[in-house]
């Protein structure tokens, strides 16, 4: 199915880092955008798609609340293969943890890619929920975040990551 037959439905929350738009398909989440929130107009509202949205907003603000330290919504990721495997191994650092990107590299059998994962993770457009800001520098600093070394900071602060700078 290409993208321009496929109905995505948004919702626009608020949050402790900021307004999030979510997005999703029918099938699942598909962004989570921090840098636009404008509504646009959806013509069709889905109904698993709204479903979706609302058990996302419901689990985000569960998470900025303290309450939740896992996700279990649908996801509909778009992007190469190398980049949904990236974004897989994300899922599975766990709530309170870091790894470095030669470590993520290596959790996907691919040790020398570890630019490549941090190219993968920087268009990551599920953030917090895949959560790319639980990846640091092999040296134990921030590294990168597309959405600013402020959000990413937040966020592992959030989490009880000690030394987040």
């Amino acid at each position: 199915m290409n993208s321009k037959q496929t109905v995505r439905n948004q919702l626009v929350i608020a949050s402790p880092v900021g307004k999030l738009r979510l997005v999703a398909s029918e099938k699942g989440l598909v962004a989570i955008d921090v840098r636009n929130h404008a509504e646009q107009a959806v013509t069709e509202k889905n109904p698993s798609a709204q479903a979706i949205l609302l058990k996302t907003k419901k689990q985000l603000e569960q998470y900025f609340a303290g309450r939740r330290t896992s996700f279990d919504v649908a996801l509909d990721l778009v992007g190469t293969d190398f980049q949904k495997q990236a974004w897989r191994a994300l899922c599975r650092i766990p709530f309170g943890k870091t790894i470095s990107y030669g470590q993520q590299a290596a959790n996907i059998k691919n040790p020398k890619a570890f630019r490549a994962v941090g190219s993968a993770n920087g268009k990551n457009p599920i953030p917090i929920i895949v959560p790319c800001h639980r990846v640091v520098a092999g040296d134990g600093s921030l590294g990168g975040y597309s959405l600013g070394l402020r959000m990413k900071k937040q966020l592992l602060e959030l989490e009880g990551v000690s030394g987040a700078e």
